[in-house]
């Protein structure tokens, strides 16, 4: 017999059901049942994104097996049509706060950077009718600010899929950070705003923005530098103009297309203005490594509460299995290393290296309490 960790275990140490319960009351929601409570159906949603459950029936067979309460399936969809969506958005961000804390990068640049883009997950148009998107489809978005030190999420807002990720940015700003983003965020009157009011940005122009009355910018000119242009200039026609100067660094990225970004970044040089820039590509990864290892394309129920439940627990499930990656990685020997795609498959079937298990439980025990384990023949 051999000690085996799972997700619901490692859930029930950080979160508690007390916890849970706080978080319940503070939405407003009352819950009534005995058999299968909220803090049931959060476990139930998280074994759904680790294991890469198919479908409520499926879960309802398993959860037994991995040290769930048995219930009917029919009790699954109906409490995850009934639960507000917003208890598990709570609790997402409850377990940011408390996993927050890891050793973090050192990086050349004056402020963290925090990554902001937006998912879609679509499906036919009659299974979500509340979310119409393009055509025949539904689709429901999730709008992410990802910090670029740990690669971890900070802020996520849900949509529909029609909604623009523009405005909805605003809810993901935090002046602590130089906020890094697509052509999708780069609207003039926002960016003079950024300016006054001292939020940090790197953000791509879109290719048809004129530069009006460009001055060059002094700087030194390296030999394998990807900078064409350096300038500082007002965006717009005199139909649409910025009412300020900013600066814009052009470069090329490693395909040889032309990139412009817009900044209020004065003290660096525009080499590492577009370092910056590049480091955007990180949340398209974290968005490639949920949709396929977390089961977010596989949409459970019909209604906002299950449909946003569901993914913001698999959310919950990325910032645990990060956290765990990241504490333990850093104590281990070399031959121990392994990369966070294989340390996650191992994990969930239960053939962690004995190093890797210790770790994870002096972790837990030191910071949580006893973590509760089941038993594998």
């Amino acid at each position: 017999m051999r000690k085996s960790i799972t997700i619901p275990s490692i859930l029930q140490s950080i979160l508690t059901p007390e916890e849970v319960a706080l978080v319940v009351q503070a939405v407003g929601y009352v819950d009534t049942a005995r058999k299968f409570t909220v803090y049931h159906l959060l476990q139930y949603w998280c074994a759904a994104a680790s294991e890469e459950w198919p479908g409520y029936r499926f879960g309802a067979d398993r959860a037994s097996r991995i040290g769930l309460p048995e219930v009917h399936y029919s009790s699954f969809s109906g409490k995850a049509a009934d639960v507000p969506f917003t208890v598990f958005k709570a609790l997402f961000h409850l377990l940011i706060r408390k996993c927050n804390r890891e050793t973090r990068r050192k990086l050349a640049f004056p402020k963290e950077l925090l990554l902001i883009d937006s998912t879609t997950m679509t499906v036919g148009k009659t299974r979500l009718p509340w979310a119409p998107y393009h055509g025949e489809c539904s689709a429901v978005k999730l709008h992410v600010a990802l910090q670029d030190r740990n690669m971890q999420p900070l802020k996520v807002t849900e949509t529909v899929g029609s909604k623009h990720d523009g405005p909805i940015s605003e809810s993901l700003e935090s002046i602590d950070f130089i906020m890094v983003m697509d052509r999708a965020y780069g609207k003039l009157e926002r960016l003079d705003r950024y300016k006054k009011d001292g939020q940090s940005f790197v953000i791509r122009l879109r290719d048809n923005v004129h530069l009006e009355k460009p001055r060059a910018l002094r700087r030194q000119v390296f030999n394998d530098s990807s900078v064409i242009r350096d300038i500082t200039c007002q965006l717009g026609t005199s139909q649409c103009r910025s009412e300020m100067r900013h600066r814009v660094v052009i470069f090329r990225d490693f395909e040889g297309r032309e990139i412009r970004v817009v900044t209020d970044l004065i003290g660096i040089t525009a080499e590492q203005v577009a370092l910056i820039y590049k480091a955007r590509w990180q949340i398209e990864v974290f968005f490639r490594w949920i949709k396929q290892h977390l089961n977010i394309p596989t949409l459970f129920g019909t209604t906002e509460n299950a449909v946003y439940g569901q993914l913001f627990s698999a959310l919950l499930v990325f910032v645990l299995l990060k956290w765990l990656f990241d504490g333990a990685k850093h104590t281990l020997p070399r031959h121990a290393e392994l990369s966070f795609v294989r340390f996650t498959r191992l994990l969930l079937l239960d053939g962690l290296p004995v190093e890797w298990m210790l770790r994870i439980y002096r972790m837990i025990n030191y910071k949580y309490g006893h973590l509760p384990v089941t038993y594998s023949g």
